[in-house]
């Protein structure tokens, strides 16, 4: 199965259904938009807030309303008053055979390359060569669809696969990310005309032109509402002028997406870039620690001319619909690759805890490493459980938005915490020696957090799906009353006061008095080990609870909750943690592995925790040094083909 979103035009399917309207930003403010004016801010942050809004609105509306971000298992989890756990516990089903070659071969030429120390040039990039070996397999091409050339296969394989590729070179692993996902790859499968389909994605699926997605400028990151760059039609061309930077993948004779502003609104025009720069094409280099085993880098347009008819029309929305759709992919596969990453500093941890001695004895045997590595195993097991959730969701036909922010926060997250507080303290003061796997990568770890947008920017914009339907239902035609009788500060012991908002606030009454009264339904439990299922029923309780604290803010602040960005982000991440938790035990219970499902154990435990503010008990530290010691003996099975790193410095 293809992991495609039909075109709405051409190819409507259970997924997608067809436009019913000619809505745009422009004709009907966004709930965004509508909130920011009604507490009071200026009509430019309003205007700029609410076109991104209005961008995430016009993808969403690309799905039927049983695929929508209200009737997602993250959302319903805490609004519904049942959870449907049988939109969480998925099982990936076995590539088809076609599908497993491809992946199979591709690993093969990594695997051999590794072993022969031949990945990276003099320069110390990935050499072209192996770029042209791998797109001979078809591995650039997995996420294209049969006839076009490529192997169409499902994402959920596909983000398994970036696991094991991660565990082997974690930078071509991310690559195909940047190519397949957030690349030309995903705008031009759902966006483009079968005539733009036909002419770039053969190209695309063989490697003969690898993919970048052009979008931050200097000004413009998060708020992509500060786009610069620009293309004037002229005749059948447009011409292009404007600066681009931080783009991975970037090189000349490559194809992007490019992010532009085509009178003065956002459109992506895909870019075949020429083979070597010119007055109208630059690149811009300049020092970058991160991704240093590709290229990233800027590029300076300067009547720059591109074909009229490279420009992608999605049927509702503009250039920011497209950008915003392709994210979801890349922060499952960010999670993926998160697992492997991990995966590959548990199999350096064991031997040197092995090898090295404090006071005559392995440290190995000592209770901090035992649960340093019983923790990274939980950080592990939750990174694969968030992967299959939400890339099976994707495959379903769901737009994923919430659960992929949640697998993306996480996984970068744990990454981070893994490589400082696990990796660097077992490996001392020989993780910054050159040649350490630690020294040589600290900033490919770290940089996770900030790519496919930042953590706790990202957490924001969870909570605001969370809130949006809750917010527009009821509290909305609480702030439009208050606009429309011109009350600025409502007090309810004034009768007029309370006229005009009667009305909206019996509505929400009802909805308050309901909740309160009315109990969660028992969920559908599959078969699970009474220790996780135990964990489940927490996380659930915990999710179906939550909705009165959200909404308690949502009355607290009104209007001005957008400015309380940090309650928001706390709240946030106290409902993704109990996602987590949900995820990880049933993903666990799947499991024929008991030391997975003991290491599953132990990280839900953790999590609990610390969301009820409580201290590790002596209970929890037997039972995760006691995951951390079956380590030590060989138990984690999926890293037992890593070759151990070299001991650095051995002193015997």
């Amino acid at each position: 199965m293809s992991t495609e979103t039909p075109n709405v035009e051409t190819e409507p399917s259970a997924a997608v259904e067809p436009p019913k309207n000619a809505e745009t930003p422009t004709e009907e403010a966004s709930f965004a938009e509508t909130a920011l004016k009604l507490g009071g801010k200026s009509e430019e942050e309003a205007r700029r807030t609410g076109a991104v809004d209005a961008a995430d609105e016009q993808v969403e509306k690309m799905f039927a309303p049983k695929y929508q971000t209200a009737n997602s298992p993250a959302h319903r989890a805490v609004w519904d008053r049942k959870v449907p756990v049988d939109l969480f516990d998925f099982t990936t089903a076995a590539p088809d055979e076609s599908v497993s070659k491809v992946m199979d071969d591709s690993l093969n030429i990594v695997r051999k390359h590794r072993e022969a120390g031949t990945i990276l040039n003099e320069n110390r990039k990935i050499r072209d060569e192996i770029l042209e070996e791998l797109g001979g397999a078809g591995y650039w091409g997995l996420l294209v669809d049969k006839q076009y050339g490529g192997s169409g296969a499902d994402f959920a394989n596909f983000a398994q696969f970036l696991t094991k590729m991660a565990m082997l070179d974690p930078t071509i692993s991310g690559l195909a990310s940047v190519h397949g996902c957030i690349g030309a790859v995903d705008p031009l499968r759902t966006f483009g005309n079968p005539d733009q389909k036909e002419r770039f994605l053969p190209k695309l699926a063989s490697g003969e032109r690898i993919s970048a997605f052009a979008l931050t400028e200097p000004c413009a990151g998060s708020d992509l509402t500060a786009l610069k760059t620009a293309a004037v039609l002229d005749g059948d061309e447009y011409v292009v002028n404007g600066e681009k930077l931080f783009i991975t993948n970037l090189q000349v004779g490559r194809t992007i997406g490019l992010v532009c502003l085509v009178e003065e609104k956002p459109a992506v025009l895909i870019v075949d870039l020429p083979d070597q720069e010119n007055e109208h094409f630059q690149l811009k280099h300049y020092g970058l620690y991160a991704m240093k085993h590709t290229t990233n880098l800027g590029v300076v347009f300067k009547d720059f001319r591109v074909p009229a008819e490279n420009l992608l029309t999605p049927t509702r929305g503009d250039g920011l619909t497209i950008a915003y759709h392709g994210l979801n992919l890349g922060r499952v596969a960010l999670c993926a690759a998160a697992a492997g990453n991990m995966r590959n500093m548990m199999a350096s941890m064991i031997p040197w805890a092995k090898y090295r001695e404090t006071y005559g004895a392995a440290i190995s045997t000592r209770e901090l490493v035992e649960r340093r590595l019983g923790h990274l195993a939980g950080f592990i097991v939750a990174c694969d459980g968030l992967t299959e959730w939400c890339a099976n969701l994707i495959d379903q036909g769901y737009r994923g938005e919430m659960e992929c922010i949640i697998a993306k926060i996480f996984g970068s997250e744990a990454q981070k915490e893994a490589a400082i507080e696990l990796f660097m303290k077992t490996h001392g003061g020989r993780s910054f020696l050159h040649g350490h796997i630690l020294g040589d990568n600290v900033h490919e770890f770290l940089a996770p957090c900030i790519y496919e947008g930042e953590g706790e920017m990202l957490g924001m914009a969870y909570f605001k799906s969370l809130v949006k339907q809750h917010g527009k239902e009821f509290f909305e035609p609480i702030g439009i009353a208050l606009q429309k009788a011109g009350i600025k500060q409502p007090n309810l012991m004034n009768p007029s006061h309370l006229a005009a908002l009667s009305g909206p606030m019996t509505q929400y009454g009802k909805w308050f008095v309901g909740r309160k009264l009315s109990r969660s339904q028992t969920p559908d439990w599959p078969r699970m080990p009474a220790n996780l299922k135990a964990h489940a029923e927490f996380a659930t309780d915990w999710l179906q609870r939550s909705s009165m604290e959200i909404s308690g803010a949502m009355r607290k602040y009104q209007l001005k909750l957008a400015d309380r960005q940090c309650r928001m982000s706390e709240l946030s991440q106290r409902v993704q943690d109990a996602t987590t938790i949900l995820c990880t035990s049933l993903y666990a219970a799947r499991q024929t592995d008991t030391l997975l499902q003991d290491a599953a154990d132990c990280f839900c435990k953790h999590l609990t925790a610390k969301l009820l503010g409580n201290r590790p008990s002596d209970r929890y530290f037997r039972s995760v040094t006691k995951v951390g010691a079956a380590i030590v003996d060989g138990g984690f099975k999926s890293i037992s083909d890593l070759q151990p790193d070299e001991i650095l410095m051995p002193y015997k």
